[in-house]
């Protein structure tokens, strides 16, 4: 138990804390496609690295193949692309709130597709996540210019796009493939699709340069994105969706106090009722404990 309250904290942390790290590097004028090439490639090579080093066959197959193409436009290029042009206008902060709100998305998705029973608690829980919302919209709170407030709406769509993926890879996830062999397959078929987009619009981050901190910067985001979303499959197996579901209050707490403490953002109070509000709704959207969940 004291592991797996570890693990939810550790990668929570690294969820979290990358979000003001691509702040910072998308304020030094990259390109947010650029950035994404870069952070797709640390993911090849250090997963591609680790599965090296276990020396087992990745079982892929033409279904596999279409599973894994699945979970890199869904899970990684649509909703990569969401947030990174909504970073260009949005504090990092609020990004981090944006993002808990997956699990609300997931509720949602899962009770139009019938995958979920109706409970009034867990609709009261989507209400209150809705009410957080308009919170971080409302120019008072964390947005001194109005004209910014649609990019929330942009931001909105990328936990949409981890929850439909979330959805899937529950139920069409092939049980050959483990966490880093997805992670892997998907960063190289998200790279494959990216590459030629964007050397073409000549939207690239240059590497043969001297490295300034932004570079490192977007470096030290991806390898802790990598981490998190690894771990995050890794305790799905080992812990059931209950209890990995607290890692959302970890990545929110995170995002918010390293923007504040690193980016120097400042809030209202406003947004910290906000931040409230969004933890009483992922506490009420919880999955209902399952027999497979320890």
């Amino acid at each position: 138990m004291f592991l797996n309250l570890v693990a939810v904290i550790v990668f929570g942390i690294c969820w979290g804390s990358a979000i003001p790290l691509l702040k910072f590097a998308i304020s030094a004028g990259h390109h947010p496609m650029g950035m994404m090439v870069w952070q797709l490639s640390v993911a090849v090579l250090v997963l591609g690295a680790a599965l090296l080093m276990r020396r087992k066959p990745l079982h892929i197959r033409v279904f596999n193949c279409r599973y894994l193409l699945f979970v890199s436009l869904i899970g990684t290029l649509v909703p990569n692309t969401f947030s990174l042009f909504a970073t260009q206008h949005l504090p990092a902060g609020i990004l981090a709130i944006v993002i808990a709100t997956a699990p609300i998305m997931s509720l949602i998705i899962a009770l139009v597709a019938r995958v979920e029973l109706f409970s009034w608690k867990r609709f009261a829980g989507v209400m209150i996540g809705v009410a957080s919302l308009i919170l971080i919209a409302v120019p008072e709170t964390s947005l001194p210019d109005p004209s910014k407030a649609p990019w929330v709406l942009v931001a909105i769509l990328a936990p949409l796009c981890y929850a439909a993926e979330g959805n899937y890879v529950a139920v069409k996830a092939p049980k050959n493939l483990n966490a880093v062999t997805t992670l892997f397959g998907a960063s190289v078929c998200g790279l494959l699709l990216l590459l030629p987009l964007v050397y073409g619009f000549g939207w690239q981050v240059p590497v043969w340069v001297v490295w300034d901190g932004s570079r490192w910067t977007i470096v030290l985001a991806a390898l802790g994105h990598v981490t998190a979303y690894t771990g995050y499959l890794w305790l799905l197996g080992r812990v059931g969706a209950v209890f990995t579901s607290q890692i959302a209050y970890i990545v929110t707490l995170t995002g918010v106090f390293a923007s504040v403490l690193f980016l120097g953002e400042r809030y209202g109070w406003l947004l910290w009722l906000a931040v409230a509000l969004m933890f009483v709704a992922l506490t009420l959207v919880k999955p209902v404990r399952q027999l497979s969940d320890k």
